[in-house]
């Protein structure tokens, strides 16, 4: 859902039609780029539609977003037989899923009902622009005329309601934006009558607004997550739904898989379940170690991939006393997930160097790469440098680089650009860390 694109302020479906026969003449072309200058031209119209002016940064984006929609199609293509026949009806749906809508039926119905004033549809759409910009007053007033509009329903896929618009998660990507004034807009709703526990179809189906606030960046980095978690369970949200962090998650190891490790906290300090992998992950040694016989095998509720799973997300949250104890029972510091990741890896990109430290110490591999972006733990560990928010991280970044260097890692230069490489050498602290010469103090 997050790739949807928005409809323009006066959407029209002949406009629509015309657009899928020139995606089926497209199709139909001899030329490889036909279907991603169609894609490009499509956003260019979307962009001055919405007064957009198409600066260089501008026009960028667009020919990135028309490669994604060319990649898209080609996916497309391939899942589905017929498309390979340029047929006007699989131009259409595939114009339908850009944005957002399970069928071509269901699109032209809304824009249609766009189309109408003062429909339910237009309004529930008003009132969704509303909450994403921050504009309160417009949300009270429709609320206070069409007062149905509380439990109503989005007619794209996800189905989600206007609460579930808070988060910021699992709705149109154009509409994940945090205002300064979230709190007071969800309490709104809640007031006026919004079901705190209703599910979005996002993600899988089950996605209450309290799972879908907990695992979304954009409150986290508002800095307003914590605040829109307790609101939501002042209103009687239910801590232990099944599946309400989307993807059949709990709301613990959804915060995990979604790097909200302090909501994920939050839900612990709350006493919502956990198993043995959502107990590493937030640290709770005392829970974990319930999980061992004295013997240190695991007991019948603990499973072998909770384990390792466990200790991963120990090494990327920083639990260092559980990364020790995990190591002490035994655990392979090489463990991998799916993706081909170790533990180092994601220590390095914390950054958490007691952790490095630690698996260097016992042994984890050095020099593996990992199947999502074939980089090695030193990779990420300049990644970490190149990313860190401030002075502190961007010194243990350089700590840990010192320490991969002396345990004997290498770093790829093919794994490094031309823009990286230009900053790497300004920064005298990690040129220092790149001869095995650590920063003091760490």
């Amino acid at each position: 859902m997050s790739d949807a694109l928005p409809l323009p302020p006066r959407p029209h479906l002949d406009q629509y039609n015309r657009l899928a026969g020139d995606l089926q003449r497209a199709c139909r072309s001899n030329e490889s780029s036909a279907v991603r200058d169609w894609a490009a031209a499509w956003i260019e119209a979307l962009g001055r539609l919405q007064g957009m002016p198409l600066t260089p940064e501008a026009r960028e984006e667009v020919e990135r977003e028309a490669a994604r929609i060319d990649r898209r199609w080609q996916m497309f293509k391939d899942t589905h037989e017929r498309a390979g026949t340029c047929v006007l009806a699989d131009a259409q749906f595939f114009i339908a899923r850009e944005h957002g809508f399970a069928s071509w039926s269901q699109f032209a119905a809304h824009v249609e009902a766009i189309m109408r004033g003062n429909s339910p549809v237009s309004n529930f759409e008003a009132a969704v622009d509303a909450i994403v910009a921050g504009d309160a007053a417009t949300l009270k007033q429709l609320l206070d005329e069409h007062p149905e509009l509380v439990r109503a329903r989005s007619t794209r896929e996800h189905r989600s309601t206007l609460l579930h618009y808070v988060s910021a998660n699992g709705v149109e990507d154009f509409r994940q934006k945090t205002p300064k004034n979230i709190v007071a807009i969800a309490r709104m709703l809640l007031v006026a009558g919004a079901d705190v526990n209703a599910e979005s179809d996002a993600y899988g189906g089950q996605s209450t607004s309290l799972g879908l606030v907990a695992t979304s960046v954009h409150p986290e980095a508002a800095g307003v997550q914590i605040s829109l978690l307790e609101t939501l369970l002042e209103f009687g949200a239910d801590i232990e739904r099944p599946g309400l962090a989307g993807n059949q998650h709990l709301a613990i190891k959804g915060c995990l898989a979604n790097g909200q490790g302090t909501a994920a906290q939050f839900f612990a300090d709350r006493g919502a379940s956990m198993d043995l992998e959502d107990a590493a992950g937030v640290g709770r040694l005392d829970v974990v170690r319930r999980y061992f016989r004295e013997d240190g095998t695991l007991t019948s509720d603990a499973t072998q991939e909770q384990l390792e799973s466990g200790f991963l997300y120990a090494c990327g949250y920083g639990r260092t006393e559980v990364v020790r104890f995990l190591l002490d029972k035994g655990v392979d510091p090489g463990v991998r997930n799916p993706d081909g990741q170790t533990g180092l890896h994601w220590a390095t990109y914390g950054p958490h160097v007691e952790i490095v430290d630690l698996l260097l110490e016992r042994g984890a591999p050095l020099n593996v790469k990992d199947d999502a972006f074939h980089a090695t733990p030193m990779r990420w560990a300049v990644f970490a440098w190149a990313n860190a928010s401030d002075s502190r991280d961007r010194e243990r970044a350089c700590a840990m680089v010192a320490m991969l260097v002396r345990a004997g890692a290498q770093l790829d230069p093919e794994s490094i650009d031309d823009k990286l490489n230009t900053r790497m050498h300004s920064d005298p602290l990690l040129q220092a860390a790149l001869r095995g010469e650590g920063p003091p103090g760490l």
